[in-house]
């Protein structure tokens, strides 16, 4: 039987997991809290560990996983860059993901929250409870004809890409490594950065987090869009200067700003702080705009990826179990 410490558990990571390793020789004993180095002793008997977006697996947490015996990080996400991973290495710690589990999630939940944001739904929402029917300051406007901007055309990408074609929108795209028979199809065209921000009425963030995307949007960025431009983040919040935003929105330039994810999540991010202080000022602030939409990194939150999510990584600890391959293109290794 092998026995792994769950860290960061919510209900629906419980029901999921469960629910695939119910045939399979693994037991999981969940912990409702982050792994870090402090806590590391809470892995004792676990030959794995499943962790998330926010669980801190620096160097000194992956020698106490290594003292504890932990022989396998298994990540319930496709991101890795909270995982030192030149230390895992050096440790003989294996490391899994689950690089794709539904792209259709979270382009759909982008353009759920472009939808949201330009038409005022949220707003309507919480007016129309308080029997206001008023239509002032609800004016949206049509996304047929507009431009949209992609940047970063992976997976997800490419499906938002397709949707808002789909709206009647031209689609710009922006990737290292273009598509061109995928655009031509769609009818898609790719060009440089500095074009497409310039030239976008919405534009969609898509591309994994990298030294090179690092505050891919800046106070330079940002001066080359439009007056009135909408932003939608549903990839990575570290791709955004959240100091720069605030500027920004302070000055009245954008239209609309939607996020899914924020620079410094943990803490605050799949939290019930309803009865608390909000002490991140920055995150206040951004809130309080009455022409921003934040989300909970919540564009994954769907069962077909939380099914996917729990299957790929069962399968993972179980090939780990009995000394056989992973899952093609799941092992995450220094040269990814």
């Amino acid at each position: 039987m092998m026995k792994v410490a769950f860290y960061d558990a919510k209900p629906y990571d419980q029901e999921f997991f469960l629910k695939a390793s119910a045939d399979s020789r693994i037991t999981y004993v969940f912990h409702h809290f982050r792994l870090t180095a402090a806590n590391t002793s809470t892995v004792a008997g676990c030959r794995a560990i499943c962790v998330f977006v926010n669980d801190r697996i620096d160097q000194a947490c992956l020698e106490g996983l290594a003292r504890e015996g932990v022989e396998i990080i298994a990540l319930r996400c496709a991101g890795f860059n909270q995982v030192d991973l030149k230390a895992a290495a050096a440790l003989g710690l294996r490391v899994v993901r689950v690089p794709a589990y539904s792209p259709h999630a979270v382009a759909e939940h982008t353009v759920a929250l472009l939808l949201t944001l330009n038409r005022k739904i949220h707003r309507a929402f919480n007016r129309v409870r308080e029997h206001n029917f008023s239509l002032n300051g609800l004016v949206g406007f049509d996304l047929h004809g507009r431009t949209a901007g992609i940047v970063g055309t992976g997976k997800i990408g490419r499906i938002t890409a397709q949707i808002l074609r789909g709206f009647g929108m031209e689609v710009l795209a922006y990737d290292l490594f273009p598509d061109e028979v995928w655009a031509a199809a769609h009818r898609i065209t790719y060009c440089p950065l500095a074009e497409l921000f310039s030239r976008s009425d919405v534009i969609s963030l898509h591309t994994p987090l990298t030294p090179e995307t690092h505050h891919l949007i800046n106070r330079e960025a940002l001066a080359l869009m439009k007056n009135g431009f909408y932003l939608v983040n549903t990839s990575r919040g570290k791709l955004i200067d959240t100091s720069a935003l605030i500027e920004s929105l302070k000055s009245k330039k954008p239209g609309g700003i939607a996020l899914d994810v924020y620079e410094i999540e943990e803490g605050v991010f799949f939290e019930d702080l309803s009865h608390d202080i909000l002490q991140d000022d920055e995150l206040a602030r951004l809130v309080s705009f009455p022409n921003v939409l934040v989300t909970s990194h919540q564009g994954f939150l769907t069962t077909e990826a939380l099914t996917e999510i729990a299957r790929v990584t069962t399968e993972n600890l179980l090939a780990f179990e009995k000394g056989a391959d992973f899952l093609e293109g799941t092992e995450v290794k220094m040269a990814y």
